[in-house]
This record gives C-alpha cells, sequence and structure tokens, in this order.
C-alpha cells in the first residue's frame, strides 16, 4: 500500500503575494541586468560579454572571431537570455558614436549612426580592444571574488579589476523597474586628473572636482551649453545638460547654407534629416533650398543651402528650437553600490572606484607574495640540495622507490613535502655551476620582491601610488583631446566665485567665431618681425576684433546695424591659440547682415559714465551708460543710424573727455565731448566730422594730453604723432592732416592714442599675429608715411589694431623684415604676462 501523500496548503492574500513577487523581481531587474557596478562601471551582460571573449583568447593581438561564436558562449555559460540582446549589446560596444572608448574591437558592419542595424552574427566578427584588456588586467591574480553561473557549472566574476574608472569614462544607459539609469561618457584624461585629485586631496568637495573634470565628452562630439546642469548633476547625482550640434554658416556667391558636421549623442542622422525635410514640406520652416547629407567616411557633413533673403542666423535657431540639432541629456547618476542601487555625486563615484583598486591592489600583492614566497620555499630546498649535493645523491640512490627518498630528504634535511619533491624533480643540467649562480640570483631577486610586497601591504600611502603610477601610465597610452566643447548657456547664470578672475585675450572674426585665450600666449617682438599665426581662419575671414579684458568684466557687443548685446567674459569658450573659435551666434542672438564693430569691457553700470557712438559717416553720439542695462537676449537698440551708415567705434568715457577721429584717406579731428549733448538711446546723434566725397571714419579714440596718436595702414606701416600736434576744434569741421596717404603704406586702418609703457598686438586679415613694443615705434609729424610694423604679404593686409600692457618678456634681439620670428606662450615658471586692459 502506498503511503498517503501528505500537502501542505498555506492561506495568502493574492494582493500580498502579488507584491512580494514583483519586488523579488524587480529586485532581481535591478541588481542582475540593469544597473552598472560602480566598482567597474559595466552592467552584467557587458561584464559576461568581455570575461567570456577573454576565456576564448581574443585579445587584440589575436585574429577577430566570429561574433556568433561569441554570443553563443556568453548565453551557453553565464547570460541565460536571448540571443539578440546579448549581440546588440556586443554591438554597441563597438560604435565608435555610442562609446567614447570602444570595448570591441569590431570587424565587418556593427551599424551606422543613421540608425542601420549591425549584420547578423555570422558574418561580423570581434575581439577584444585594447583599453578593454584594461578592464580585465590581473583577473587571473585572484583580485576579484567570482560567483556560480546559472547552472553552476561554471564560474563568473563579480566584477571586473577595472583599472580606470569605466563608469565616467564610458557611461551607460540603462531602465529597471522603478528606476533608471543615464550616466555620460566623459575624457579619460580629465576623469584620471579627478582621481589623481582625489588621492592627493581626500577631502575634495564635488566643486573642486569640477576644476579636473569640466563636464561630458561625447563619441560624436558638438557643444554642450551651460554648466549648471553639470554642476547640478555632480553635486547631486542628477541635472540636465543641452546638446547643441556644431553649424558653420558659410556663405557662397551671397547664397548663405548652414554646415553641420557634430551631432548632439544618440541622435539619429536620418531621423533628423527626414524631421528637417518634414518641417520644410509642412512650411513650419521657411527659406531652407535644399538638404543633402554628403557625409563620408572622413566625416558627417550635412548641407542646408538657403534663399538669399533669408537671415541664417534665425534658420539655424528655428532648427535648433524644431529638430534634434539641440537636444537635451538627462543624467541620473545612479548604480549599484554594495549590491544596492544608490545615486552618487562625482566624489561619490570617484571614491568608490579609487577604493575598489586599492582592494584590487591588495590583493594582486597577496597573490605576488604568496607566489614569490611558494617560490622563496622551492629555492631554498635547491639551495640545500645543492649545499649538500653527494649526500643528496648517495640518499636519492640508496632509496627503492620515489617516495622513500622524499621521506628521507624530509627527515634528513627537515625539508617540507614541496621542497624534498622539488629535489627529485631537479634536473642534473641543474647541477652545473652557472646553473647554481642562477639559483642564487633568483632567490636573492625574490627576497627583494618580498619586502617590496610586504612594505606595500603595510603602507596604503604605497598603494596609492601603484594606483597613481598605473593611471598616468594608461593616460599615456589611451588620453585624447576633449571631443564636446562646452559653451555658455543664454539662460543660465553661473556662481561666478568658481571661475577665477584674470586677463584673457578675445578675438572675433569678420564671419562671426570668437573665442578667449590667456593673455601670455605671446610673448613681445621687435617691430618688423612676421609674427605668429594666432588663429585658424578660413580663405575668405579674418579677425577683425582684439582686445584685453577680464573674465569678470561685461562685454558689450555693439554691432554695425547700431545694436548692444551683452556677455561676461567667461562665457566666451577657452579655446587653443590656433583653434577657429565658436560661432557668435551660438552666444548671442545677432540678426541678418549684423557685424560685431565694438566691443566695451564694463565692470558696473554707472550713472556717471557714457557710451560715446561714431559712425562711419561721422556722426557721433553720446548716451549715459546706465540706460544699456538691461539688455535682452535679443539685443538692445544703441543708437538710430542713418540710411546707409554703419557703427564703426564706441568708446567709455566720463563725460568730460576730448575725441579724436581719422579718417580712412589721412583726416583728422580733435574735440570736446562736451561739444556733444547727452542724448538717449534711440538717438541718432550729431555730426562730429565734415567728410569728404569716398572718404569714411575708420577709428575714434579718447584723447590723453601727455600720449601720443598712433596711426597703423593696411600695408604694415605706422608712426606715432605727439597729441600736441592735433590741435582742438569744433566738432562737425574738416580736420586737419594725421598721415600722408600713399600707395606703399595704404589707407589708415587704425588710430589710436598710445604711450611709451605698453605694447601693440596687429593681426592681419590672414590672422598672423605680432606684439611689439610701443617705444620701437618712431615718433613723426602729422604729415609723414610712417614706418613698418609688421611685414605683410601681397595677398595680405592689416585687419585689427590693440594695445596691451607691457609684456615682462621682452627681445633684445633685432630681427630683420624678411626674418620668420617664432612667437611662444610666456612660460609661468620663469615669468608671468600681467597684461591689464588699458584705461579708454
Amino acid at each position: 500500500m502506498e503511503e498517503e501523500r501528505r500537502i501542505s496548503v498555506k492561506d495568502r492574500d493574492i494582493g500580498t503575494e502579488m507584491r512580494t513577487s514583483f519586488l523579488d523581481y524587480a529586485m532581481s531587474i535591478i541588481v542582475s541586468r540593469a544597473l552598472p557596478d560602480v566598482r567597474d562601471g559595466l552592467k552584467p551582460v557587458h561584464r559576461r560579454i568581455l570575461f567570456a571573449m577573454s576565456e576564448l583568447g581574443m585579445s587584440p593581438d589575436k585574429p577577430h572571431k566570429k561574433s556568433a561564436r561569441i554570443v553563443g558562449e556568453v548565453i551557453g555559460k553565464y547570460h541565460p537570455h536571448g540571443d539578440s540582446a546579448v549581440y546588440e549589446s556586443m554591438v554597441r560596444m563597438a560604435q565608435d558614436f555610442s562609446m567614447r572608448y570602444m570595448l570591441v574591437d569590431g570587424h565587418g558592419n556593427f551599424g551606422s549612426i543613421d540608425g542601420d542595424m549591425a549584420a547578423a552574427m555570422r558574418y561580423t566578427e570581434a575581439k577584444l580592444s585594447k583599453i578593454a584588456m584594461e578592464l580585465l588586467r590581473d583577473i587571473n591574480k585572484e583580485t576579484i571574488d567570482y560567483i556560480p553561473n546559472y547552472d553552476g557549472e561554471e564560474h563568473e566574476p563579480v566584477v571586473l579589476p577595472a583599472r580606470y574608472p569605466n563608469l565616467l569614462v564610458n557611461g551607460v544607459t540603462g531602465i529597471a523597474v522603478g528606476m533608471a539609469t543615464n550616466i555620460p561618457p566623459h575624457n579619460l584624461n580629465e576623469v584620471i586628473d579627478g582621481v589623481q585629485a582625489l588621492i592627493r586631496y581626500p577631502e575634495i568637495t564635488p566643486v573642486e572636482l569640477m576644476d579636473y573634470i569640466h563636464g561630458p565628452d561625447f563619441p560624436t562630439a558638438g557643444y554642450v551649453m551651460g554648466r549648471n546642469g553639470i554642476r547640478q548633476a555632480y553635486l547631486t547625482g542628477r541635472g540636465s545638460v543641452t546638446m547643441r550640434a556644431k553649424a558653420n554658416i558659410e556663405d557662397e556667391q551671397g547664397k548663405a547654407k548652414i554646415i553641420v558636421t557634430e551631432l548632439p549623442y544618440q541622435v539619429n542622422k536620418a531621423r533628423l534629416i527626414e524631421k528637417i525635410a518634414e518641417l520644410v514640406r509642412e512650411k513650419k520652416i521657411e527659406g531652407i533650398t535644399d538638404l543633402r547629407d554628403e557625409s563620408d567616411r572622413n566625416g558627417m557633413r550635412i548641407v542646408i543651402e538657403l534663399r538669399r533673403d533669408v537671415n541664417p542666423s534665425v534658420i539655424l535657431n528655428n532648427l535648433y528650437k524644431q529638430t534634434q540639432l539641440q537636444s537635451n541629456f538627462g543624467i541620473n547618476m545612479l548604480a549599484l553600490v554594495n549590491g544596492e542601487p544608490r545615486t552618487l555625486n562625482l566624489r561619490d563615484m570617484l571614491y568608490y572606484y579609487l577604493e575598489h583598486q586599492v582592494e584590487v591592489i591588495r590583493r594582486r600583492t597577496e597573490f605576488d607574495l604568496k607566489k614569490a614566497q611558494a617560490r622563496a620555499h622551492i629555492l631554498e630546498g635547491l639551495r640545500i640540495a645543492l649545499d649538500h649535493l653527494d649526500e643528496v645523491i648517495a640518499l636519492i640512490r640508496s632509496s627503492a622507490t620515489a617516495d622513500i627518498a622524499r621521506q628521507q630528504l624530509i627527515t634528513r634535511f627537515e625539508l617540507s613535502e614541496e621542497q624534498a619533491q622539488a629535489i627529485l624533480d631537479m634536473r642534473l643540467q641543474r647541477l652545473t655551476g652557472l646553473e647554481r649562480d642562477k639559483i642564487e640570483a633568483e632567490y636573492n631577486e625574490l627576497l627583494q620582491k618580498i619586502a617590496e610586497y610586504t612594505e606595500i601591504l603595510a603602507n596604503e600611502a604605497l598603494v596609492l601610488e601603484i594606483i597613481s603610477t598605473e593611471l598616468e601610465e594608461l593616460r599615456s597610452r589611451f588620453g585624447d583631446e576633449r571631443r564636446t566643447e562646452i559653451t555658455a548657456s543664454d539662460e543660465e547664470i553661473l556662481d561666478e566665485d568658481l571661475i577665477p578672475r584674470e586677463d584673457v585675450i578675445i578675438s572675433i572674426t569678420h564671419s562671426g567665431y570668437i573665442k578667449r585665450l590667456p593673455v601670455t600666449t605671446y610673448r613681445s617682438q621687435k617691430r618688423g618681425g612676421r609674427g605668429v599665426v594666432g588663429m585658424d581662419t578660413r580663405q575668405d575671414d579674418f579677425v577683425e576684433h582684439l582686445f584685453v579684458t577680464n573674465t569678470h568684466h561685461f562685454l558689450l557687443f555693439f554691432t554695425n546695424k547700431g545694436k548692444v548685446y551683452r556677455l561676461k567674459a567667461y562665457e566666451i569658450p577657452d579655446l587653443s591659440r590656433t583653434a577657429r573659435g565658436t560661432p557668435i551666434i551660438n552666444l548671442i542672438q545677432i540678426e541678418q547682415g549684423e557685424m560685431v564693430n565694438a566691443v566695451i569691457p564694463v565692470t558696473e553700470f554707472a550713472a556717471d559714465q557714457y557710451l560715446f557712438f561714431a559712425t562711419q559717416q561721422g556722426v557721433v553720439k553720446k548716451t549715459p551708460l546706465d540706460d544699456y542695462i538691461n539688455i535682452r537676449k535679443v539685443g538692445l537698440i544703441a543708437i538710430t543710424l542713418r540710411e546707409d551708415d554703419d557703427l564703426i567705434s564706441v568708446k567709455l568715457t566720463d563725460g568730460n573727455q576730448e575725441i579724436i577721429m581719422g579718417t580712412a584717406n589721412g583726416m583728422s579731428i580733435r574735440f570736446s565731448e562736451h561739444d556733444v549733448r547727452s542724448m538717449g538711446r534711440n538717438a541718432t546723434g550729431v555730426k562730429g566730422i565734415n567728410l569728404d566725397q569716398e572718404d569714411r571714419v575708420i577709428d575714434m579714440d579718447i584723447v590723453v594730453e601727455d600720449k601720443e596718436v598712433l596711426i597703423v595702414t593696411s600695408n604694415g606701416y605706422g608712426k606715432r604723432t605727439p597729441m600736441s600736434e592735433y590741435r582742438l576744434q569744433n566738432r562737425g569741421g574738416k580736420g586737419i592732416k594725421t598721415l600722408n596717404v600713399t600707395d606703399k603704406n595704404g589707407c589708415i586702418v587704425a588710430l589710436k592714442v598710445v604711450e611709451n609703457d605698453e605694447d601693440l598686438m596687429i593681426m592681419t586679415a590672414l590672422g598672423t599675429m605680432i606684439r611689439t613694443s610701443m617705444d620701437g615705434i618712431s615718433t613723426m609729424g602729422r604729415n609723414t608715411q610712417g614706418v613698418r610694423l609688421i611685414h605683410t604679404r601681397e595677398d595680405d593686409t592689416v585687419a585689427t589694431v590693440t594695445r596691451v600692457a607691457k609684456s615682462a618678456e621682452t627681445d633684445d634681439e633685432e630681427y630683420d623684415d624678411d626674418q620668420e620670428v617664432e612667437v611662444t606662450g610666456v612660460d609661468p615658471s620663469n615669468e608671468q604676462d600681467n597684461s591689464q586692459p588699458t584705461e579708454e
């Protein structure tokens, strides 16, 4: 008779059971699938793919192997899910537009930025990339723990050693149940700088770390607009940054076109083009005549051709607003810490990574120590055997079996079983004198290593030093320049206390590209040198404005159309000397046909200060500075211009100055500011100088009695003339001659009031810059031609002239007109260039 089976039945509330079961499921998804570990920055599927490829021997120095083989290995041993999920994860690690530093070296069609799918896994091949090997380095030295796989027949790593902070470097995106993570990629050099800073200053704050890690660095480059979102994310673990495509406006035979060369991260290029075409068809954006994708293997290029009568800046701003040429990246720095999901700030992420590395180095050192001690133990036995060689040989020969011989060796010489076995296994060639010396040398070397390993384990400072050294080695092998440029946002107010107060040079080109760079970039030269390339410009572009200011000054941008815009100097992107700059339309909303013709640095908007305006047709106007305190993003009318007139110069005054103006054909006039009454913003102004036909005003400056008037011509000639030679006249007259204009020296391009104790910076239309001391320029009378200041080529002319405070470094060597002069930055370790904006 069969025994009765007893069935236990428990009553449970179905709601409770559903909640409990779903929570178990949710935690399984969170921990085992969707979120990365803070230590190696990998989700389980990525970790399993890399580990499986390592176990298959797919190192960078080996041939590629079929992707299907890798996928089969992963799902067969470690990841019991669909093959498509594994393959898609591997494909993403091989895409240069998805990963900042690719972990898989793919061979074949692995998809495109247009959203094309990768070829089937049976067609593609892959192997580990070189930087992926750094995630796996020392994995065989017991540096990490292993757990059984899903069927208990294999073991897989809980985490990888990860010799660089992969969570920040490559970022990660994951959606779990009730939570998600979205960490952007970063530049390896900057992240390593951040870890090094944390090693040196353990109490460093997230804000201080931002001096080293500036923000996300996306593989598709582009712009990040503003720093507030970055700062919030680094402080709290959550934030949002605005990404913008890199788009330039080009003019070809009077017809403008927008060229897009870089896209925001994770934007599908094909869908973007479709969206633009849809907006054109629906007439939501008008003025686009042609749209085509000219991208090839050399880079991305989307061409948007425009009608002649439209404002390209307005079209571009509409595209930013209505398409993914501008999109947001929501940062959510959620990761697993000790198996629990936590939202981390910037310091937390680096701290837990560093803590992991300390553990990895400690365990690696323990492994190496055990191995060295084991080998030293064997060598000690061999040394004993060699010291008693005849007796050992006799003992072994007299033994009936190997076991007896082993036991007798242990008893006679007090050896361990391992040492006795090593003696029995020793080959006869080890008995030679040379081999005996090798054993002794190896033994002494091992003793040194054992002492070194022991010291490392006893001193955490040495562990941190090892981590620092290995990170620097990684930087030298894999570090590269930042791709994504971080620029200021129109809508944010930065914490100015975080911005250092320093002197900078601001340059603006004719086509509207702006940048700032340290004032120490150029050292002083004698006059007549050829200078150095100050920035990279297009063939039809040249630098129009170049001046020195402070990062915390307001910058008032006055355009030829009589409008004014405002920025802080630190909002201008800080770029390299040869960089072209950032389109000014990304910073201020200038309209079609507008060009910046004057820029005034302002510390505060005081009521007792004035802006003095001069136009090309000789009209002048004076308006209180505080009339311009509230400047909207779209700009403000600064002066009402007459027909066919342009604003050419604006100066900041106290209302009691004298003004000097110069014309292209060599005339000048000096008059009192009191001759011009104060007027409102919308006023047109009054006549400042009576111009001859075909003449125009080219510059204006404030008179300082004990200074001199500098004149610079288009062909690089110039001179200084005492201010006393310019008599005071009433405004509105024809003025007096200030230079004898000839074909040799060319027309006047600049008139400045200067003194000996300052330098002159001259830039030509083709971008060549020279800095020369003012006291090296000859003083001459008004009716003279001047001397050569810069040697210009036949196809080049002087475009911009500005004054700066005298450099601390000077050249005593004289230069010939035909001699090339290399201009380098002042070495901060030797001397500092303390250039300041000169008093206007």
